[in-house]
């Protein structure tokens, strides 16, 4: 079964036809709330509101380990994780969807492993690649049957938050070779590699990147607010050939 993570902007999928809401237990804690199952079209699909489903958790505390348990618990065997950022390339002005290829951690201090503890094992996972090629692919051609422009691949910042970066900071990411900055990114791609789950990410750039365009003096969260609006329902389509791909790839 193919789970969506919904982000900033995606707290429900409104074309799911929903059949069952969920609260899982895990070992790790709650979960940011419960896993929504049901259909969309012909696919079964399972939901999960990153954030809360009235986006009350900041990226630093989200419980991502009993996000990830959770959804491997009730069968999911595919993540599309969708994501807010900000764009640094400028080529990746606001309203750009992006299929990222990797990810340079910044964040400090989240719990970011299953692997740690007297009783667990010393294991190192390889994250050469972080997501996952094959999911990749289908979220790929899932934007071209919708008609939905996307860039293929980009490097993505994840940074700890909540504040947004400075200026400077932006420059510093830019020089490490990202083009895109957001803060939900990590631990989650390690977490689903570590659960053995693929994995990959469609990125909406909400806004240029500090110091970048229209945030030169400020980012607006007005503009920002304006730009998920308009580009969600591409997001939506999508998502929608997504889930019809997963069922019949």
């Amino acid at each position: 079964m193919l789970a969506i993570i919904g982000g900033s902007g995606l707290n429900q999928l409104a074309n799911l036809e929903v059949s069952r809401r969920q609260i899982v237990r895990t070992p790790y804690g709650e979960a940011s709330g419960p896993v929504t199952f049901g259909r969309i079209g012909d696919g079964e699909v399972a939901f999960l509101a990153r954030h809360g489903y009235g986006h009350t958790l900041a990226p630093h505390e989200i419980n991502y380990r009993a996000n990830l348990w959770a959804l491997r618990e009730k069968g999911v065997t595919r993540i599309l994780a969708v994501c807010t950022v900000g764009g640094i390339a400028p080529g990746l002005g606001a309203g750009a969807l992006v299929v990222p290829d990797q990810i340079i951690d910044y964040t400090w201090g989240r719990k970011s492993t299953y692997f740690e503890g007297a009783e667990e094992p010393v294991v190192h996972v390889d994250f050469t690649h972080p997501y996952c090629g094959e999911t990749r692919r289908m979220i790929l051609d899932a934007a071209a049957e919708a008609g939905v422009a996307v860039a293929d691949g980009g490097t993505y910042a994840a940074t700890q938050g909540p504040r947004l970066e400075t200026a400077a900071e932006i420059d510093r990411l830019e020089r490490d070779g990202a083009h895109l900055v957001g803060m939900t990114g990590m631990p989650e791609a390690a977490l689903a590699r570590e659960l053995a789950i693929p994995y990959a990410s469609l990125a909406l750039v909400a806004n240029p990147a500090a110091g970048r365009g229209a945030s030169a003096q400020a980012v607006s969260m007005e503009e920002i607010s304006r730009v998920m609006k308009e580009t969600m329902g591409s997001v939506r389509l999508v998502v929608e050939r997504m889930v019809a791909r997963h069922g019949h790839p």
